[in-house]
């Protein structure tokens, strides 16, 4: 159970309440003993069985009579005098018993301290529920806001998938046009993986996330298809330690990257080259690289292969934030090696 309109346990509530309530009786007993010049036990009965009775009365009135609408001024006030003014009567009443004291004689005969006994109490209980109610109002301000960015962050992210399948699925298509007029035995052979590969890969694109086992097995239809037109040209290799298979990532993250490489490294060379993909944990962080011998990301790669990029870092970046990275570096030999990094569940 938690505290209404938070996400706050009630009993870790209901604990730090009572300890704030408890230190504001001491400092009025401790105040009233000053100023008053009374016994400091006597004060500290007051001061605590009504402070603790408005406490209660205005813990118990919250949950009946106002529940989630913490946001009502009128019902606040109404409860908060209601309460101090209950409370004050059943408090002085049991003080009264502890301390000997009858409560008519002490109105009658000491109607000045009883009075401002009484004006302490309506300050001190109005403070005190004021403070707890701007906190919970805060805690709420605090809510919706954290819930508006998971919805946008949520409608980013499909924004983006729905951008991904198309794209794959055109250049799929592109080269598929290019194999029927020139190789139509392979053309019909990709055309099959194709079915095959959309229809593993449909549902699964449907989640926003999946295992890491997943996302390989998807790299791997990817990569048969593409083999079936590239031939001996293409030479893959994937990694996934075992470990780490059941480890959660965006759906098809990594898609964009292979193709990339495939699209703008390995095809435009005549002897084509190989491509691997990786993944290791580094403490907190999941390493995935995407590494080909290809011709090398360079300032004239062909327009079209930043697409691939950009997708991947908005998708890291609505997913894990300032925490997620993307580098892009050619090594000394050749090709191009994408390494993204970003926090393991």
């Amino acid at each position: 159970m938690t505290e209404p309109g938070t996400t706050t346990p009630l009993p870790q509530h209901l604990l730090r309440t009572g300890l704030i309530v408890l230190s504001v009786n001491f400092v009025i007993a401790l105040l009233l003993t000053l100023f008053v010049r009374d016994l400091l036990w006597h004060n500290l009965v007051y001061a605590n069985a009504i402070g603790l009775c408005i406490w209660a009365f205005i813990e118990i009135g919250k949950r009946i009579f106002i529940r989630d609408d913490t946001r009502s001024a009128l019902r606040w006030t109404v409860l908060t005098l209601v309460s101090v003014l209950a409370a004050y009567l059943v408090g002085s009443r049991i003080a009264s018993e502890i301390t000997g004291h009858s409560l008519l004689s002490y109105w009658l005969f000491e109607t000045r301290r009883a009075s401002g006994m009484l004006l302490v109490s309506l300050v001190a209980g109005g403070t005190v529920t004021y403070y707890f109610v701007s906190r919970t109002r805060l805690a709420q301000s605090r809510a919706q806001a954290e819930a508006a960015q998971r919805q946008a962050a949520e409608s980013t992210l499909r924004l983006l998938e729905s951008q991904l399948e198309p794209h794959m699925l055109f250049n799929t298509l592109a080269n598929l046009r290019a194999l029927i007029t020139t190789d139509p035995p392979r053309a019909i052979a990709m055309l099959d993986r194709l079915i095959a590969y959309l229809r593993a890969t449909l549902a699964a694109s449907r989640a926003t996330s999946h295992t890491l086992q997943a996302e390989f097995e998807r790299l791997r239809d990817y990569l048969e298809l593409m083999a079936v037109r590239l031939g001996p040209r293409l030479r893959y290799t994937l990694e996934l330690p075992p470990e780490l298979a059941t480890q959660p990532v965006p759906a098809l993250l990594l898609q964009p990257l292979v193709e990339n490489g495939i699209l703008h490294g390995l095809e435009p060379k005549v002897e084509g080259g190989s491509l691997h993909v990786s993944v290791r944990r580094e403490g907190a962080l999941l390493t995935l690289v995407v590494s080909d011998s290809g011709m090398g990301y360079t300032a004239a790669t062909p327009a079209g292969s930043g697409f691939g990029l950009a997708q991947v870092r908005e998708r890291l970046l609505s997913t894990y934030g300032a925490q997620a990275a993307l580098d892009l570096a050619t090594p000394p030999g050749g090709g191009t090696i994408v390494t993204l990094s970003f926090p393991a569940a």
